[in-house]
């Protein structure tokens, strides 16, 4: 065997081992954006979760909560000023939901089941009166998502879902 023959299989190895190199770290870039889209969905929904917590928790923030989505009037000042406080850091989690869906970092079965959500809430008659209040606190692109949504045929909350108050009736 000559130099050049010897030289031609080395550079063949060689090649052969960046292929395999490459292959490997495609993978492992993969996995990590993998891990990566998982970790982000996890600590989005944590967000909503820690959120909602408290309206399982404690009665009166649940009450306080479902009477603000279906009937703000019935609360008073000071309960409306609350139910604000909690209807500000509920969209603001939907808002980073939403922002993790756009960058990708959420995937589209993920995506649709948060939508779905939002799309009943929003349509709520508590949350409609404060997003006209303070919809400017919430990024352009967030705004431009809520005002796209249609409001569904049937609104169901977890008040109206469970037959406690009518979608159309908030006073029954």
């Amino acid at each position: 065997m000559n130099w050049e023959a010897i030289n031609a299989i080395a550079r063949l190895i060689g090649s052969l081992g960046v292929v395999v190199s490459l292959c490997y770290l495609a993978v492992q870039v993969h996995r990590s954006t993998r891990i990566a889209k998982l970790a982000a969905q996890d600590a989005a929904t944590t967000a909503l979760r820690e959120v909602t917590r408290p309206f399982a928790e404690n009665p009166e923030v649940g009450r306080l909560w479902g009477k603000g989505v279906e009937d703000l009037e019935t609360l008073t000042p000071e309960e409306k000023a609350r139910f604000f406080h909690v209807a500000f850091q509920f969209l603001k989690a939907m808002e980073t939901i939403h922002f993790h869906y756009l960058y990708g970092l959420m995937e589209e079965q993920v995506w649709r089941g948060w939508r779905n959500l939002y799309v009943h809430y929003l349509a709520s008659p508590g949350l409609i009166y404060y997003w006209k209040l303070r919809h400017n606190l919430f990024s352009d692109r967030f705004q431009q998502f809520v005002a796209s949504l249609e409001p569904p045929a049937q609104r169901l909350t977890v008040g109206n879902l469970l037959g406690q108050v009518s979608p159309d009736d908030p006073a029954k």
